[in-house]
């Protein structure tokens, strides 16, 4: 009889499996070993699993293709005296309030170049819903089409729309006026963030972040900016009286990614996003607060103790992100710190600072005010070179809120400094009170030729700022 290859090869797989038919048969009639094999089946099963969910289990890269900044027209701009004078004019307040405000601006570190919304430049000053909505409408729309244009996007590819104005949030949303302009997709994404203060720019990004995550293959936009009009205090109360003098207009639009083909034209990659907030301190919560004066005439107040509180959140923000960033021989040297501390073991600092000049090549710090920037860059140990683009941001475009974090990242980029491989430590303080942090790594060299706000006069940065400076009110 002949056989070929194939029924061979079959006969010998029957007689395989036969065999181990009969000792498994004999294998389980013994009741330890069916204990024994069962026990460490479960262990073996438990760890493949594990195996496989680590291996299947990738971490989603988050990129910052692109971001854009608002640059308001010249008609915008408003120098002190004139900021003055119409406050004058428009509220008829005494010499004390007019008096108290001529200080602020002399110590704010504004230039003459800042600006407020054409709305505001009208006597009387009309502050009204269809006002606010306009000057949403010049800010958003102007950044959110530079950016789709400047990346060449579709407002359709959009799945995931953030917008984050404090003080402002009306119906229909912000988001939702976004949308219409743009005619974006039915099925978008669409979120609006109000009441979080100076640092929700860095909340959006943190929003953003966890649901480009779970919607893997996504762009998302986040435009942040703070709205002025409507907020404009007209009493006489002096720590309701700042805010008109240390806010200015501005917004910025970011463009996020978790696709895996944009990393080749990312400008960033998100490393790290840390958020403190001590709400929870009465002191804390109450340094920055909305209410009514004794004329129940509307303001926000900023209490003296806003530095301060600024100081404790920081250092509690860095307590968690130090960790993260910083290299083990700043960790080390911490960690003895602390331990003498603990101990009680005498010793000659009162403070154990970390050197995170160590850890990062780029610092923006919240051009919040200069007392804000110069504090921390005390606490920190920074160089003057550090805080260079929070001061210049300061004194071009003022306190833009949430926007003022892209403003600096925009100076440094457009003098050229930002490199491959160079990390960026984005510091922002917010009602609450908030202190939180963006770690960002540059994915690519940063062509400092392309036109942003910065580009028309950036050979004439830096400039020395005065201390104080004498506004003219005659």
């Amino acid at each position: 009889m002949i056989v070929n290859s194939n029924s061979m090869a079959r006969i010998a797989q029957i007689n395989l499996f036969s065999s181990l038919e009969i000792i498994l048969h004999h294998i389980l009639e013994v009741p330890e070993f069916i204990l024994f094999t069962s026990h460490h089946f479960t262990i073996l099963l438990a760890a493949g699993l594990v195996v496989l969910y680590l291996a299947c289990k990738r971490r989603v890269a988050i990129y910052l293709l692109d971001f854009t900044c608002y640059q308001p027209p010249d008609f915008y701009r408003m120098p002190h005296s004139m900021f003055l004078e119409y406050a004058y004019l428009d509220n008829q307040m005494d010499a004390n309030s007019l008096a108290f405000q001529v200080k602020i601006l002399e110590k704010s570190g504004f230039s003459e170049e800042t600006c407020i919304p054409a709305c505001m430049t009208l006597l009387p000053i009309g502050k009204s819903l269809s006002s606010a909505r306009e000057e949403a409408e010049s800010v958003i729309f102007s950044t959110v089409s530079d950016l789709l244009k400047k990346n060449n996007i579709d407002p359709k590819s959009i799945d995931i729309l953030i917008i984050n104005s404090s003080m402002v949030s009306p119906t229909p949303s912000l988001s939702a006026m976004v949308v219409n302009k743009f005619r974006m997709r039915s099925n978008i994404m669409t979120f609006n963030l109000s009441g979080m203060g100076c640092s929700a720019g860095i909340l959006s990004i943190s929003l953003a972040k966890d649901l480009l995550r779970v919607h893997r293959n996504s762009l998302a936009v986040i435009v942040s900016t703070e709205l002025l009009n409507v907020n404009r205090y007209t009493g006489k109360e002096p720590s309701m009286l700042l805010t008109n003098c240390l806010f200015r207009t501005g917004g910025a639009a970011i463009l996020l990614s978790s696709r895996d083909q944009d990393k080749k034209n990312a400008k960033y990659e998100l490393q790290h996003l840390v958020r403190t907030n001590k709400a929870q301190d009465d002191q804390s919560y109450n340094c920055v607060f909305q209410d009514v004066d004794s004329e129940k005439k509307l303001g926000v107040s900023i209490s003296k103790d806003t530095v301060k509180v600024a100081g404790d959140a920081l250092k509690a923000n860095i307590s968690s992100l130090g960790p993260l960033v910083l290299p083990f021989s700043e960790q080390f040297c911490y960690g003895i710190f602390m331990i003498c501390r603990k101990m009680r073991i005498p010793c000659r600092l009162r403070f154990y600072m970390p050197d995170f000049k160590k850890a990062f090549d780029h610092f923006c710090i919240h051009a919040g005010g200069r007392a804000i920037i110069q504090g921390i860059k005390k606490n920190l140990q920074l160089r003057d070179e550090d805080v260079e683009a929070s001061k210049m941001t300061l004194y071009r475009f003022g306190n833009t809120s949430s926007s003022s974090i892209w403003y600096e990242l925009c100076y440094i980029e457009t003098k050229g400094r930002m490199k491959r491989g160079h990390r960026v430590w984005q510091i922002a303080f917010g009602s609450g009170f908030k202190c939180n942090s963006a770690v960002w790594k540059c994915v690519h060299n940063v062509d400092p030729k392309k036109t942003t706000v910065w580009s028309n006069r950036i050979d004439s940065y830096p400039l020395e700022v005065p201390a104080a400076m004498n506004i003219d009110m005659n």
